[in-house]
C-alpha cells in the first residue's frame, strides 16, 4: 500500500501521461498502409519504457487527408485497454495483435481486420465486485503485450478468476496463437 503523497503523485503522473498521449494521438496517428512499415512490438514502441513515441511520419500535414478505411472491420469481443501491436511480417502479411479485458487475444489482418487467430480460452476474467478497488469491469488483460520478433513469441499478463485470483504470464506463438511449451 502506498501512503502519503507518493500515491497521489503517481496518479497525477499517470493522468498527465494519458493526456499527453491523447494529444499526440490527435495529431494524426493514423498512417496509410504504404507508410506503416514499422513493427510496434511493445507499448509506445520504445525500449526505454518512458512512454514517449515519436515518429517523424506523424505530422499534421501527413495526416491532413487521411480517412478511415471503411473496408477494415476488426470487431473483437471485450474492452481494449492495452495498446494494440503491429507486426509487419505476420503469417499472411501485416497483422495487429489486440488483447481484451475478457482475457481474449486476437491476431487480425492489418488490412481487412479479418481474424487470423484468436484465443478465448486464457481463463475467466475477474469481475470488479471480486476486487478491492478499480474501475475496470471485468479485469483481464490490461497491460500491453510484448512481441519478441526473433523468437516469434507474444508475452502478456492475464488476471484469472478462481478460488484464488491470480496473475498469469502467458507466451503464445505470434503466427499461430498456440501456447509456447512451458507456459500456462
Amino acid at each position: 500500500m502506498v501512503e502519503g503523497g507518493q500515491g497521489t503523485n503517481r496518479g497525477v503522473m499517470r493522468r498527465f501521461t494519458f493526456i499527453i498521449a491523447l494529444l499526440i494521438a490527435g495529431l494524426g496517428i493514423v498512417v496509410p498502409p504504404t507508410m506503416a512499415q514499422v513493427n510496434v512490438t511493445q507499448e509506445h514502441n520504445n525500449p526505454s519504457r518512458d512512454g514517449v513515441y515519436i515518429d517523424p511520419a506523424f505530422t499534421p500535414s501527413a495526416a491532413a487527408n487521411l480517412r478511415r478505411d471503411l473496408g477494415f472491420d476488426g470487431t473483437i469481443s471485450g474492452h481494449v485497454y492495452a495498446q494494440p501491436l503491429y507486426v509487419e511480417g505476420g503469417p499472411n502479411g501485416p497483422m495487429i495483435i489486440a488483447v481484451t479485458e475478457s482475457n481474449n487475444v486476437y491476431a487480425l489482418n492489418a488490412t481487412t481486420g479479418t481474424v487470423i487467430w484468436q484465443r478465448t480460452d486464457i481463463g475467466p476474467s475477474v469481475p470488479l465486485s471480486s476486487l478491492p478497488c478499480g474501475n475496470i469491469d471485468p479485469v483481464g488483460i490490461t497491460g500491453t503485450p510484448v512481441v519478441d520478433l526473433a523468437s516469434r513469441r507474444l508475452f502478456f499478463d492475464a488476471l484469472i478468476n478462481g478460488a484464488t485470483i491470480k496473475h498469469w504470464i502467458y507466451s503464445l506463438d505470434v503466427d499461430t496463437g498456440e501456447t509456447n511449451p512451458g507456459w500456462p
